[in-house]
């Protein structure tokens, strides 16, 4: 499966990245450790010490720097190597390699692509749980499948009417298909369900839009209006002004091939009251059960697909927005090919300039 590399990964929560004491994680296949100098400030590189591979996330944080724990290396901030113990000589060329690293919306960052393309206003515009306005619980799950089928699952909502039935979802999920739109790095879902129960005792039409963004970062909101509002408008986007209702963050990073961490928060907006602190509590024990029957389903999905060489994917009408997130995943992941492939070159060429410059 194909993956964008020049995007923003979530690799942790914030709150979990403490000073002295280096985090070890997986994005892409890629060993990261994650540390913290003694003013809190971030840093993230290759968790692999260049002298015999040991992880340094099994290291110990020394103000400015990080002290591999097997035989004593001790790197800067940018990973290179600044003391060998009882070595005087140190080349140049023994670092490890440093990634763009970002603290926001109470979570860490990763740019997994090249560094010098790193652009911190490509992070997606979530809410997270040091956004002033918003009541959020918040929890993770790691799956045993690709981080694709996760992203699948987010992006064809029509699941809910059937897996989570438990959860009383209306099928109109599923038999009603939403208006889909195809942004840059996005694709935006929205549909109106027409006399739905957002708090009890109250029913509304409920306008639940989704933004889907680059590499796998998904924001649901929904809305309530009163009922016949949804006709009024002729399924078109409402008056955006009255703040959501409910609000769900999924943030999906693949650890290997065949695992995935789930990144959630699920609340309401502080400006509905006592209804958002009931909003937050009752949407977290819907998102717990609804993510547990997602990664059984999930899971057993990828042994399926594991088990049946030359399975090709079948689209139904509710796929629409699954195919238009791979058709922007396909076309920059071609973008980033091409300028690799004409860094390559030009690098290349200078070589050889080079050596003939030198003969």
């Amino acid at each position: 499966m194909t993956y964008v590399r020049n995007a923003w990964y979530v690799a942790a929560w914030a709150h979990e990245v403490v000073a002295d004491r280096p985090v070890g994680v997986r994005v892409l296949n890629e060993p990261i450790v994650l540390w913290r100098n003694a003013a809190g400030a971030l840093a993230a590189f290759e968790d692999r010490c260049i002298h015999r591979l040991a992880p340094l996330s099994l290291g110990r944080c020394e103000g400015e720097k990080l002290r591999c724990m097997y035989h004593g290396l001790l790197y800067d901030r940018s990973g290179q190597v600044v003391e060998i113990p009882g070595q005087e000589k140190l080349p140049s060329r023994l670092r490890v390699r440093p990634y763009p690293v970002v603290e926001r919306h109470g979570w860490v960052w990763v740019w997994m692509g090249e560094a010098a393309a790193a652009d911190e206003g490509l992070i997606p515009p979530v809410m997270g749980l040091d956004h002033p306005d918003y009541l959020l619980g918040h929890g993770q799950l790691d799956f045993a499948a690709a981080a694709h089928l996760v992203n699948e699952n987010l992006l064809d909502l029509s699941h809910v009417s059937f897996l989570h039935a438990s959860l009383q979802f209306s099928e109109a999920w599923a038999r009603q298909p939403p208006k889909f739109t195809k942004h840059e790095r996005s694709v935006r879902t929205e549909w109106w369900m027409r006399n739905e129960s957002l708090k009890p005792g109250e029913r509304v039409d409920m306008y639940t839009r989704s933004d889907f963004y680059v590499p796998g970062v998904l924001v649901v909101t929904d809305r309530g209006y009163p009922l016949g509002t949804a006709d009024k408008l002729n399924g078109q986007e409402p008056n955006l002004e009255p703040p959501p209702f409910n609000i769900f963050i999924h943030l999906i990073s693949p650890m290997t091939e065949r695992s995935t961490r789930y990144f959630y928060c699920a609340g309401s907006h502080r400006g509905h009251g006592e209804d958002a602190v009931r909003a937050r509590d009752s949407l977290m024990g819907l998102a717990e059960k609804a993510f547990a029957e997602d990664k059984m389903m999930i899971e057993a999905q990828q042994q399926s697909i594991d088990s049946t060489p030359g399975w090709r994917f079948i689209p139904t009408i509710n796929d629409r927005g699954v195919m238009l997130f791979k058709q922007i995943v396909e076309k920059l992941a071609r973008e980033e090919s091409t300028r690799s492939s004409q860094r390559a070159g030009a690098e290349g060429r200078a070589d050889i300039s080079a050596a003939r410059t030198s003969d």
